[in-house]
């Protein structure tokens, strides 16, 4: 999980035109925009994106429902936009907290310390980008190809300086991602009492050895 963001390669993907809003012209209405994803994630989180209106996310936000339509043509377009935050948000994290290390593995376990950590302070995004395979597949398969892509690189680079054995970069960057996935669904969705220093642990020796004895 930890060269995603530091490779941060772009994807010949199509971005979902549902995503494209127009940029607000001034820092109040910038604001108002912000508060209307935060009380979004808020709401499609925890009730779903069939049970989540409108009303209830411009109630969320302390907005006219009016308001609403300023900066977003539908509740799609909102989800879609915060599917695609999550991404950014997340790659940006996992960046800063692997930007000075040199080992591969040791930006392996970094990275996916700072993902967990992330999924933790932000569990309805998390959620969000899940619920996105069914009701918005162009933002959820955008969102994980952007991932992939970079770590892509990263894991070509480190087999190149002899940090990690040769293999399938494309296999072993969807392998990795889904070790992510699942630890983050177990903080999230199965509300797991091990710490992320200890599901870290785990993962990583499974990452580093392997399961051969």
């Amino acid at each position: 999980m930890g060269t995603i963001a530091a490779q941060n390669k772009q994807v010949s993907v199509k971005t979902s035109a549902k995503a494209a809003t127009p940029q607000p012209k001034t820092a109040r209405g910038e604001a108002t925009r912000r508060a209307i994803l935060a009380a979004a994630e808020r709401v499609i989180g925890e009730k779903g994106y069939n049970d989540a209106s409108i009303g209830h996310i411009t109630s969320e936000a302390g907005v006219a429902q009016g308001t609403f339509y300023i900066y977003f043509k539908t509740k799609e377009q909102v989800f879609s936009e915060l599917v695609l935050e999550m991404g950014r948000l997340v790659r940006h994290s996992i960046s800063e907290s692997t930007s000075t290390l040199t080992d591969h593995l040791n930006v392996e376990k970094a990275g996916l310390t700072a993902f967990l950590r992330f999924v933790r302070a932000h569990p309805n995004l998390y959620k969000i980008v899940q619920e996105a395979l069914f009701v918005d597949p162009a933002a959820y398969r955008e969102y994980y190809a952007k991932f992939a892509s970079g770590y892509r690189v990263g894991l070509t680079a480190a087999v190149k300086k002899g940090q990690i054995s040769e293999g399938d970069a494309e296999t072993r960057a969807w392998a990795l991602m889904g070790i992510a996935r699942a630890l983050g669904e177990q903080l999230v969705v199965f509300n797991t009492q091990k710490t992320i220093p200890e599901l870290v642990d785990s993962a990583h020796d499974l990452i580093a050895n392997g399961l051969k004895p």
